[in-house]
Protein backbone atom coordinates (compact mmCIF):
# COMPACT_ATOMS: atom_id res chain seq x y z
CA UNK A 1 0.00 0.00 0.00
CA UNK A 2 1.38 3.21 -0.96
CA UNK A 3 1.97 5.91 1.56
CA UNK A 4 -0.75 8.18 0.38
CA UNK A 5 -3.32 5.32 0.39
CA UNK A 6 -2.49 4.11 3.56
CA UNK A 7 -2.77 7.79 4.98
CA UNK A 8 -6.30 8.19 3.49
CA UNK A 9 -6.87 4.75 5.57
CA UNK A 10 -5.95 6.05 8.81
CA UNK A 11 -8.05 9.56 8.31
CA UNK A 12 -11.09 7.38 7.65
CA UNK A 13 -10.25 5.04 10.36
CA UNK A 14 -10.07 8.37 12.95
CA UNK A 15 -13.19 9.73 10.86
CA UNK A 16 -14.83 6.08 11.85
CA UNK A 17 -13.74 6.21 15.53
CA UNK A 18 -14.83 10.09 15.80
CA UNK A 19 -18.27 9.12 14.52
CA UNK A 20 -18.54 6.37 16.76
CA UNK A 21 -17.60 8.19 19.55
CA UNK A 22 -20.13 11.07 18.83
CA UNK A 23 -22.82 9.00 18.60
CA UNK A 24 -22.15 6.99 21.82
CA UNK A 25 -21.82 10.16 23.62
CA UNK A 26 -25.20 11.33 22.77
CA UNK A 27 -27.02 7.92 23.09
CA UNK A 28 -25.31 7.91 27.02
CA UNK A 29 -26.79 11.53 27.71
CA UNK A 30 -30.17 10.36 26.02
CA UNK A 31 -30.26 6.76 28.11
CA UNK A 32 -29.16 8.94 31.27
CA UNK A 33 -31.86 11.73 30.83
CA UNK A 34 -34.84 8.98 29.41
CA UNK A 35 -34.20 5.72 29.94
CA UNK A 36 -33.85 2.39 27.88
CA UNK A 37 -37.49 2.99 26.82
CA UNK A 38 -37.55 6.26 26.05
CA UNK A 39 -34.30 6.72 23.78
CA UNK A 40 -34.60 5.97 20.16
CA UNK A 41 -32.24 5.47 17.74
CA UNK A 42 -33.84 8.97 15.77
CA UNK A 43 -33.13 10.42 18.84
CA UNK A 44 -29.72 9.24 19.07
CA UNK A 45 -28.92 9.95 15.69
CA UNK A 46 -30.04 13.72 15.52
CA UNK A 47 -28.15 14.75 18.69
CA UNK A 48 -25.20 13.31 17.57
CA UNK A 49 -25.84 15.29 14.46
CA UNK A 50 -25.83 12.42 12.08
CA UNK A 51 -28.17 10.14 9.91
CA UNK A 52 -29.89 7.33 11.38
CA UNK A 53 -27.96 4.82 8.92
CA UNK A 54 -24.51 6.07 10.55
CA UNK A 55 -25.88 5.62 13.46
CA UNK A 56 -26.54 1.57 12.26
CA UNK A 57 -23.47 1.49 10.53
CA UNK A 58 -20.93 2.81 13.39
CA UNK A 59 -22.51 1.05 16.40
CA UNK A 60 -25.65 -0.74 15.69
CA UNK A 61 -29.63 -0.66 16.64
CA UNK A 62 -30.83 0.35 19.55
CA UNK A 63 -29.54 -2.56 21.79
CA UNK A 64 -26.08 -2.10 20.42
CA UNK A 65 -25.69 1.04 21.38
CA UNK A 66 -27.00 0.17 24.87
CA UNK A 67 -24.22 -2.72 24.49
CA UNK A 68 -21.80 -0.48 23.68
CA UNK A 69 -22.27 2.64 25.63
CA UNK A 70 -22.59 0.35 29.03
CA UNK A 71 -18.97 -1.34 28.01
CA UNK A 72 -17.53 1.52 27.40
CA UNK A 73 -18.12 3.09 30.21
CA UNK A 74 -17.22 0.25 31.98
CA UNK A 75 -14.01 -0.43 30.53
CA UNK A 76 -13.25 3.27 30.42
CA UNK A 77 -12.58 3.89 27.22
CA UNK A 78 -13.62 2.47 23.39
CA UNK A 79 -10.54 0.14 23.03
CA UNK A 80 -10.50 -3.40 22.03
CA UNK A 81 -8.94 -4.48 25.22
CA UNK A 82 -10.66 -7.16 27.99
CA UNK A 83 -11.13 -6.12 31.34
CA UNK A 84 -8.99 -9.65 32.27
CA UNK A 85 -6.23 -7.43 30.69
CA UNK A 86 -6.52 -4.33 32.34
CA UNK A 87 -4.42 -2.85 34.81
CA UNK A 88 -6.05 -3.60 37.99
CA UNK A 89 -7.14 -7.18 37.23
CA UNK A 90 -2.94 -7.15 35.97
CA UNK A 91 -2.18 -5.84 39.75
CA UNK A 92 -4.05 -8.62 41.17
CA UNK A 93 -2.25 -11.25 38.84
CA UNK A 94 0.53 -10.06 40.56
CA UNK A 95 -0.45 -9.96 44.20
CA UNK A 96 0.72 -12.45 47.03
CA UNK A 97 -1.64 -12.26 49.33
CA UNK A 98 -5.76 -13.27 49.01
CA UNK A 99 -6.92 -10.35 50.47
CA UNK A 100 -4.68 -8.22 48.99
CA UNK A 101 -6.25 -9.82 45.39
CA UNK A 102 -9.71 -9.33 46.92
CA UNK A 103 -9.30 -5.70 47.70
CA UNK A 104 -7.49 -4.88 44.33
CA UNK A 105 -10.88 -6.64 43.44
CA UNK A 106 -13.24 -4.67 45.09
CA UNK A 107 -11.04 -2.31 43.89
CA UNK A 108 -11.77 -2.77 40.00
CA UNK A 109 -15.29 -2.81 41.32
CA UNK A 110 -14.93 0.53 42.67
CA UNK A 111 -13.97 1.86 39.68
CA UNK A 112 -16.12 0.48 37.44
CA UNK A 113 -18.72 1.81 39.34
CA UNK A 114 -17.64 5.26 39.59
CA UNK A 115 -18.05 4.49 35.98
CA UNK A 116 -20.99 3.21 35.13
CA UNK A 117 -23.44 3.72 37.95
CA UNK A 118 -25.37 5.86 36.48
CA UNK A 119 -26.45 3.32 33.58
CA UNK A 120 -27.42 0.74 35.77
CA UNK A 121 -31.02 1.55 36.60
CA UNK A 122 -31.57 0.63 32.72
CA UNK A 123 -30.66 -2.92 34.24
CA UNK A 124 -33.90 -3.09 35.74
CA UNK A 125 -36.05 -1.85 32.96
CA UNK A 126 -38.47 -4.39 31.65
CA UNK A 127 -37.78 -3.43 28.06
CA UNK A 128 -33.87 -3.87 28.94
CA UNK A 129 -34.32 -7.76 30.19
CA UNK A 130 -32.41 -9.11 26.86
CA UNK A 131 -29.14 -6.37 28.06
CA UNK A 132 -29.56 -7.27 31.54
CA UNK A 133 -28.92 -11.12 30.70
CA UNK A 134 -26.48 -10.82 28.49
CA UNK A 135 -24.80 -8.57 30.99
CA UNK A 136 -25.18 -11.03 33.36
CA UNK A 137 -23.86 -13.70 31.57
CA UNK A 138 -20.81 -11.94 31.39
CA UNK A 139 -20.41 -11.23 34.82
CA UNK A 140 -20.75 -14.92 35.41
CA UNK A 141 -17.88 -15.35 33.13
CA UNK A 142 -15.83 -13.08 34.66
CA UNK A 143 -16.19 -13.50 38.40
CA UNK A 144 -15.54 -17.54 37.31
CA UNK A 145 -12.19 -16.45 36.03
CA UNK A 146 -11.54 -14.01 39.51
CA UNK A 147 -12.46 -17.49 41.32
CA UNK A 148 -10.04 -20.16 39.31
CA UNK A 149 -7.27 -17.55 40.28
CA UNK A 150 -8.05 -17.12 43.74
CA UNK A 151 -8.24 -21.12 44.10
CA UNK A 152 -4.96 -21.88 41.90
CA UNK A 153 -3.08 -19.05 44.07
CA UNK A 154 -4.01 -18.97 47.25
CA UNK A 155 -6.99 -21.64 49.38
CA UNK A 156 -10.12 -21.21 49.42
CA UNK A 157 -12.57 -21.79 52.63
CA UNK A 158 -12.67 -25.45 53.22
CA UNK A 159 -15.22 -27.00 51.41
CA UNK A 160 -15.80 -24.29 48.91
CA UNK A 161 -15.43 -24.82 45.42
CA UNK A 162 -14.34 -22.35 42.62
CA UNK A 163 -17.29 -22.96 41.66
CA UNK A 164 -19.24 -22.01 44.72
CA UNK A 165 -16.53 -18.83 45.00
CA UNK A 166 -17.40 -17.78 41.71
CA UNK A 167 -21.33 -17.66 42.61
CA UNK A 168 -19.98 -15.65 45.86
CA UNK A 169 -18.40 -12.96 44.22
CA UNK A 170 -21.58 -12.99 40.95
CA UNK A 171 -23.38 -12.16 43.95
CA UNK A 172 -21.37 -9.76 46.32
CA UNK A 173 -20.60 -7.84 42.74
CA UNK A 174 -24.37 -7.42 41.91
CA UNK A 175 -25.44 -4.11 40.10
CA UNK A 176 -28.58 -4.28 42.10
CA UNK A 177 -26.40 -4.28 45.76
CA UNK A 178 -24.12 -1.41 44.06
CA UNK A 179 -27.34 0.52 43.62
CA UNK A 180 -28.51 -0.03 46.72
CA UNK A 181 -25.64 0.83 48.85
CA UNK A 182 -24.48 3.22 46.95
CA UNK A 183 -27.23 4.52 45.29
CA UNK A 184 -30.42 4.53 47.73
CA UNK A 185 -27.91 4.30 51.09
CA UNK A 186 -26.28 6.42 49.72
CA UNK A 187 -23.14 5.23 50.97
CA UNK A 188 -19.65 6.80 49.60
CA UNK A 189 -17.45 4.53 47.03
CA UNK A 190 -15.04 4.13 49.25
CA UNK A 191 -17.29 2.49 51.70
CA UNK A 192 -18.38 -0.01 48.80
CA UNK A 193 -14.60 -0.78 48.44
CA UNK A 194 -14.11 -1.44 51.59
CA UNK A 195 -16.97 -3.06 52.54
CA UNK A 196 -16.82 -5.54 49.57
CA UNK A 197 -13.46 -6.29 50.58
CA UNK A 198 -14.37 -7.39 53.77
CA UNK A 199 -16.97 -9.64 52.96
CA UNK A 200 -15.75 -11.36 50.19
CA UNK A 201 -12.54 -12.37 52.10
CA UNK A 202 -14.50 -13.31 54.95
CA UNK A 203 -17.03 -15.49 52.63
CA UNK A 204 -14.11 -16.90 50.62
CA UNK A 205 -10.74 -17.59 52.38
CA UNK A 206 -10.06 -19.54 55.64
CA UNK A 207 -9.86 -18.03 59.49
CA UNK A 208 -12.02 -15.95 61.20
CA UNK A 209 -13.76 -12.86 60.11
CA UNK A 210 -12.07 -9.72 60.68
Amino acid sequence: MSTARRYSSEVRAEQRRATRQRVLEAARALLLRRGYTGTTVDAIAHRAGVSVQTVYNTVGGKAAVLKAVYDTALAGDDEPVPIMERPTVAAMREATDARRFLALYARLGREMYARVGALLPILLEPAARDFADTIEGERLKGTAMIAAILDERFTLRPGLSAADAADVLWTLTAPELQVRLVHRRGWSLQRYEAWLATTMANALLPGAPT
